[in-house]
């Protein structure tokens, strides 16, 4: 008979791994569908009624709105606005014109624009002299709109610098592909996308990214991740141990911002006041010892994309696996970059990218690996990539530079990805505080969704009690540069008034207690909560999970210990989903009905879905389950209370 210890280290099966691998990608694509349907309630005659279905969510039908079937209204075909030069003239450029702004719009600022091609695909059959004058058009009200252009890539245009060919004659006449970016009216409009950067350790992850933002390469020693450590025993030992913040910016031209002196590394100041677009990297720890520190990395910085890291020599190995289950949970479109190709073999790099190929097709990840070679591979991936079932895979040296280009070229074209309700009550998720000299406390974190400007009276907490307190904002930085207000998706550091860096801790919500709009509008205690259920998938464990069992439970920045209060069923293991009550160990804290969590006990046990915050012990979730543990107490407790009578006797 095997001991209790012998039971915990039973191996999984193969079967029971592959249930719960495809359980994965099936619950990840539900608590997206349950996010997207949590919209404000419908005002209208059918939402009285209460016959409001909800919408359902198809991510692969997507591409229909994109086709205009709906509307009726007869299509002007966009080479004659390109190429009209008749009395008609001035009415398509104004017509192009507003095309132009509209894509803008929609695209934060920045859109993809075809010449040489209709927006149905035909090709436009355009001549040489047709091609000048229609970029001559276009780039005259780019010049109108305060924008640039960047020319991505040609086909058939002779002296082009990024012509890719057309070897297939897919594509007759001239054609381009064409990057608009708008010049930020202040550093408020700047585009900013948050990509979390993972993988093993010694993946090449802090030397990938300071190769990228410097400019320069690296010597193969460790020379450019100096740049990126934040504590001495980093910079001895080589690893990363905490949450490391590095950025890039990008002009409106495309270029990537750098100083014009070799080896001198521009501020943070500096970047994002030069830049139209900045990419934040959140570079995290790929050490098994640091992971708790990694999940509230990829948690609380709440990324758009995710950049897996893996060494070309080493394969997918260690932790890699563990953080790529993590994005996937987080239902966070992946890209892969595999480092170290230039000392790798080619039989090893060959291995490495048919095992990377296989985990990437394999029922718990679902995607579709693509490899980028090439300029035409690379702009057409980034086009795409709003899709999460792609994976772009980029194969580069850091050493060498190779492939280096392509990457900078997929970040900047990178679509801007998630969705953040500016009209909603003001909501900010602290993930780290500090005490700054002169200033007092500043915490930093991500706007969930509202607005907020310097000055405004803001709650903070909830604390020990569960109680929040009121405090000012004195003033407000993004990327180390003081703006007068932020705004839904958008990382931010407030410093607070009245209050000491003690009385804060990550984790913590900030939310409006008033405003100059509304200054009589009543302050009330936002509600916390120390027991919630949520609908959870368990990954792998070894034996089964009852009530009563703990683990590390992280909730976007909030890490603590949680323990299982009631299951809808006697117990559960791997690869079952299931509604769970959790409770808090320590303290209660700010959730919503919708909020993502994952928890642990070392590696990634499990992850759901918050269905309702607070429990009622008088509703069970397994009424049947909790007459039995009645029955038993009650047995018990007569048991315990015969055995001083027996002992009289």
């Amino acid at each position: 008979m095997a001991t209790r210890a012998e039971r915990y280290k039973q191996p999984q099966t193969a079967q029971e791994r592959r249930a719960g691998e495809s359980a994965l990608s099936d619950f990840a694509d539900y608590v997206q569908q349950q996010q997207s349907s949590r919209k404000p309630p419908i005002s209208g005659p059918s939402a009285k009624n209460g016959n409001a279905a909800p919408k359902q969510e198809h991510a692969e039908l997507d591409i229909l709105d994109t086709l205009d079937l709906g509307d009726d209204k007869p299509k002007v075909r966009l080479k004659h606005l390109l190429l009209d030069d008749g009395e008609t003239k001035e009415e398509s450029v104004k017509q192009l014109q507003d095309i132009i702004v509209s894509r803008l719009e929609e695209g934060h600022r920045e859109c993809l624009f075809d010449v040489g091609l209709e927006d149905n695909g035909d090709s436009q059959l355009l001549t040489e002299q047709e091609w000048d004058a229609a970029l001559a058009r276009v780039y005259d009200i780019l010049g109108k709109l305060n924008a640039d252009a960047r020319m991505l890539m040609t086909k058939n245009v002779p002296n082009s610098a990024v012509d890719v060919g057309n070897e297939q004659k897919k594509e007759r006449g001239c054609v381009g592909k064409l990057l608009f970016r708008q010049q930020p009216e202040g550093v408020d409009d700047t585009i900013e996308t948050r990509i979390a950067v993972v993988g093993n350790v010694d993946a090449g992850k802090s030397t990938l990214l300071g190769v990228l933002v410097k400019g320069g390469l690296d010597d193969g020693r460790g020379k450019m991740r100096v740049n990126l450590f934040r504590h001495k025993h980093e910079m001895e030992s080589g690893r990363t141990s905490s949450v490391g913040m590095e950025i890039m910016g990008f002009d409106t031209k495309g270029e990537v911002v750098v100083s014009s002196v070799p080896g001198r590394k521009l501020s943070w100041e500096e970047i994002g006041k030069r830049s139209a677009k900045v990419i934040s990297f959140t570079d995290l720890a790929g050490h098994e010892r640091y992971l708790r520190t990694t999940v509230f990395g990829l948690l609380s910085s709440e990324p758009n994309y995710c950049l897996l890291m893996v060494a070309a020599n080493n394969g997918l190995i260690g932790m890699s696996k563990e953080h790529l289950g993590i994005a996937l949970a987080l239902n966070v479109p992946v890209m892969v970059v595999v480092t170290k190709i230039d000392i790798c073999p080619p039989q090893i790099l060959a291995q490495t990218l048919t095992q990377l190929t296989k985990i990437l097709k394999s029922p718990g990840a679902r995607k579709i690996p693509i490899f980028i070679k090439n300029r035409e591979e690379c702009v057409n991936t980034a086009t795409q990539f709003v899709s999460q079932r792609i994976c772009p895979i980029f194969q580069v040296s850091n050493v060498t530079g190779e492939s280096l280009d392509l990457v900078r070229e997929f970040l900047n074209i990178l679509p801007h990805h998630g969705k953040y309700d500016v009209d909603a009550p003001f909501e900010f998720h602290v993930n780290d505080t500090f005490s700054v000299p002169f200033v007092g406390t500043v915490v930093s974190g991500v706007v969930k969704s509202g607005v907020v400007h310097a000055g405004d009276t803001v709650l903070v907490g909830p604390d020990s009690l569960g109680q929040f307190t009121t405090t000012t904002i004195r003033s407000i930085e993004r990327k180390r540069i003081p703006v007068p207000a932020c705004s839904a998706g958008q990382s931010a550091s407030f410093a607070l008034r009245r209050i000491r860096r003690k009385d804060v801790r990550k984790g913590m919500v900030v939310m409006l207690a008033k405003s100059d709009a509304n200054p009589n509008a009543p302050i009330a205690q936002p509600r916390v909560f120390r027991e919630f259920v949520a609908e959870v998938l368990i990954l792998s464990h070894a034996t089964t999970i009852r009530t009563k069992y703990q683990a590390m439970l992280h909730v976007g920045p909030i890490s603590q210990t949680c323990a299982i209060i009631d299951i809808d069923r006697a117990y559960i293991r791997t690869g079952d989903r299931a509604t769970v009550a959790f409770r808090f160990v320590q303290r209660p804290e700010f959730l919503a009905v919708g909020d993502r969590i994952l928890f642990r006990e070392g590696r990634t046990k499990g992850l759901g879905i918050v269905k309702q915050v607070g429990y009622d012990p008088a509703k069970p979730l397994n009424p049947e389950a909790a007459k039995e543990r009645g029955k038993v107490e009650e047995e018990g407790s007569v048991t315990a209370a015969a055995k001083p009578a027996v002992a009289a006797t």
